[in-house]
C-alpha cells in the first residue's frame, strides 16, 4: 500500500524535472547558435541531467512488487515430513549403530529388537512402546519415575529409543541421548505377559541376521541414514527386519529384510 503514493509522487517529480531539462536544452541550443555556451550554463546542464537520471532507476524499480514472496520458493519445495526429517537429523550426533551398541551394553546377554529415533515419522504403533518414558519430556520430572532419575536437560533433545530382549524374552527399554550418547534411562518392561515374552524369545532365536547385517543390506541398496530398526513379522508371518533409511532428498525408504536369508522382500518409499 505504501508503493502507490510513492509511485505517483515519483511520476510527478520526474515530469517536473524533465520539463526543466527540456527548457534548459532549448535555451542552451539557442545560446549555442548565437553566442556559444558559457561555463555557468554547462554546470546547470550537468546538474539538471544528473537530477533527471536519478529519477529513471526509481521508475524502473518501484513497479516490481513481486519479490516479497520469492525467497520462500526453495523452502516450499520440501513437504512437512521432509522438513521434519531434515530439522531433526541435523541435531543428531549419535548414529544408529552407536546407539544400538550402547543400548545392548545396558542389558547383559540382551539382543536388539527395536531402535527408533524419537519424533521422526512417528505413528500410533511406534508411539506406544515408549509410552512409559513419554510423560517426562512434557511435564518435567514428576509424572513417571522411569524418566525422572537422569533427565539432565537431555530429555528435551533428540533421543534414540531401543528395545533390548533377554534370552527368555524379557524386554528392556533403553533411552539414549542422540547428541551426547549418554543413557537417559534403562527400564525393564513391567507389563509383559508370558505369551509376549515367549514370542520375543522365539523371534530372537530365529533371527539369523543381526541388526548390523540388516542395516547393511538396506544401505547397500539405498544410501542414506538409518533412523529405525525393528524385528517383527510381516503380513505373511515371515520374520523380517524393517529398516528405515532417510536419503539425501529427505525421503524415507522402508526395507523389509528377511531375518533368515538377509534378502530384501519389500521396499516402500515415503516421499510425503
Amino acid at each position: 500500500m505504501r508503493f502507490e503514493p510513492r509511485r505517483n509522487k515519483t511520476v510527478s517529480t520526474r515530469t517536473r524535472r524533465l520539463r526543466v531539462v527540456g527548457a534548459l536544452c532549448a535555451v542552451l541550443a539557442s545560446a549555442t547558435l548565437v553566442t556559444g555556451c558559457g561555463q555557468d550554463n554547462g554546470d546547470e546542464t550537468a546538474a539538471a541531467t544528473s537530477e533527471a537520471a536519478k529519477v529513471i532507476p526509481q521508475q524502473t524499480t518501484t513497479p516490481y512488487e513481486s519479490p516479497s514472496g520469492s525467497p520462500s520458493g526453495t523452502a516450499a519445495q520440501l513437504t512437512e515430513d521432509q522438513t521434519e526429517r531434515k530439522d531433526l537429523l541435523s541435531t543428531v550426533k549419535v548414529t544408529y549403530d552407536k546407539a544400538a551398541t550402547t543400548a545392548v551394553g545396558e542389558v547383559s546377554g540382551g539382543k536388539l529388537t527395536d531402535l527408533d529415533l524419537e519424533g521422526l515419522d512417528d505413528d500410533e504403533e511406534s508411539a506406544s512402546p515408549s509410552a512409559s518414558a513419554s510423560p517426562s519430556p512434557d511435564g518435567s520430572a514428576s509424572p513417571s519415575p522411569t524418566g525422572s532419575p537422569s533427565p539432565s536437560g537431555s530429555s528435551t533433545g533428540p533421543k534414540w529409543i531401543a528395545e533390548v530382549v533377554e534370552e527368555d524374552g524379557t524386554a528392556h527399554t533403553v533411552s539414549i541421548d542422540a547428541v551426547s550418547g549418554d543413557v537417559i534411562d534403562s527400564v525393564t518392561e513391567a507389563e509383559q505377559s508370558d505369551a509376549e515374552k515367549q514370542e520375543l524369545a522365539d523371534w530372537v532365536s530365529k533371527a539369523q541376521q543381526t541388526w548390523q547385517q540388516a542395516a547393511k543390506v538396506a544401505t547397500d541398496k539405498q544410501k542414506g541414514t538409518v533412523t529405525s530398526l525393528n524385528l517383527d513379522e510381516n503380513d505373511s508371518q515371515t520374520l523380517v527386519w524393517q529398516v528405515d533409511v532417510v536419503t539425501e532428498d529427505w525421503n524415507r525408504t522402508t526395507f523389509d529384510v528377511d531375518a533368515a536369508t538377509g534378502k530384501i522382500t519389500n521396499e516402500e518409499v515415503d516421499d510425503d
